[in-house]
């Protein structure tokens, strides 16, 4: 029998998880989906998934609980679930800045929780996420868990949840970094000349590219940036401009400050 998977909110990466998991051979007929607000449940439901407006007593043969509402509505949620979940069933909560402690304590002192940062790029399977487990949670549950994210990329396990805060940091909010820089790239083909479509491709292609030839060789990725740096060239012109401006050091530092604000969110 395939195990149930219920998700608490039916929102853009609940749906991506979802799209993940039936490219993998799941059925629809494996997912429940709690989803208050009509539009979005109506959706779900003309593409076939089983969906209703509130939490009821059909979650109580749920495997694994997906928690995918915002954060400002996730402790009314788990009042709710907490009332018909299993013991047994594992918890997922992909909201930034709610530590463990709150979800147990909002969840009647549930055991098995796991919190996950996932991050957009889960939309097209190449997403990132991070994951960190209580101590309730052994290896069928880790498994578990992490079979739900291999459906829409990568996954990194913790040592402690504060390193949550720091994956937040490095790919929560990666991909806005990389839209900034590919934005900047686009304005600099703009200003040279070419339409915007083509501008737009050029930037995109640079990223993508760039992108597959790094997860494709397992060397330093300053070597991959001096083998295409040649004293005295265009890239060599362009990286000492940058390093002049301080680039690498303010994008650090916009990491560190990304840090900084999901310790604050996490400390409420």
């Amino acid at each position: 029998m395939r195990e149930k998977i219920v998700f608490i909110g039916g929102g853009n990466m609940a749906s991506a998880i979802i799209d993940g998991l039936l490219g993998q051979g799941r059925e629809l007929a494996d997912f429940l989906v709690i989803e208050p607000y009509a539009p979005t449940r109506d959706a779900l439901i003309a593409r076939g998934l089983n969906c209703r407006d509130s939490v009821g007593p059909d979650i109580a043969d749920a495997a694994l609980c997906v928690l995918a509402t915002k954060p400002q509505v996730l402790r009314e949620a788990c009042g709710q679930v907490h009332r018909h979940l299993q013991a047994a069933a594992t918890v997922v909560s992909i909201a930034a800045g709610v530590e463990l402690a709150s979800l147990s304590d909002w969840l009647g002192g549930h055991g098995r929780i796991v919190r996950a940062m996932p991050n957009t790029p889960a939309k097209v399977g190449l997403g990132m996420t991070g994951l960190y487990a209580t101590a309730a949670c052994g290896a069928a549950e880790r498994a578990q868990v992490d079979a739900l994210f291999a459906a829409v990329g990568e996954r990194i396990w913790t040592d402690s949840e504060a390193m949550i805060d720091a994956v937040t940091a490095v790919t929560g909010s990666g991909p806005g970094y990389v839209f900034h820089f590919m934005a900047a790239l686009e304005q600099g083909a703009l200003e040279l000349g070419f339409p915007a479509a083509d501008a737009r491709r050029l930037a995109v292609s640079a990223f993508r590219g760039a992108a597959g030839l790094a997860a494709s060789e397992d060397v330093p990725l300053t070597e991959l940036q001096d083998r295409v740096t040649s004293k005295g060239g265009t890239t060599y012109a362009a990286l000492s401009h940058m390093r002049d401006a301080g680039v690498a050091d303010a994008i650090s530092q916009a990491v560190h400050k990304a840090e900084q604000r999901a310790r604050e969110l996490s400390a409420g």
